[in-house]
């Protein structure tokens, strides 16, 4: 996994909660598992501008941070599973509120980027 060159602050709650759930996918990950998607595929059919291997590396590290469970099921091929823990319950809120945020500021930014091509 990477390793940080700047340690991180733990007396700032944003630092470490960017640290953890900031990325351009892992909010789209969690609102799809949080939605009962769980299986690698569907993640992949759900959001179908993420690589396989941007969308393992994010659930892994979502993993680690106790966002996320994994489940392996022992059949051949093998099954895995994804579910959102307690802790990653929590998070949701906060991912909700920024998808609505981004949806009520699209209107904006598409008028925005509108006028910045015609400049």
């Amino acid at each position: 996994m990477y390793q940080r060159k700047i340690p991180l602050d733990f007396e700032c709650g944003t630092g470490i909660a960017l640290e953890v759930i900031l990325s351009k996918w892992k909010f789209c990950i969690l609102q799809e598992i949080s939605k009962g998607i769980c299986r690698p595929k569907d993640l992949m059919e759900a959001i179908p501008d993420i690589t396989k291997r941007v969308l393992h590396e994010q659930l892994k590290q979502l993993e680690f941070h106790g966002i996320v469970s994994k489940q392996i099921y022992p059949e051949v091929p093998p099954k895995v599973e994804y579910a959102i823990t307690s802790i990653g319950r929590e998070a949701l809120p906060i991912v909700q509120a920024v998808n609505r945020w981004g949806l009520d500021f699209a209107p904006h930014l598409k008028t925005l980027l509108g006028k910045a091509g015609n400049t």
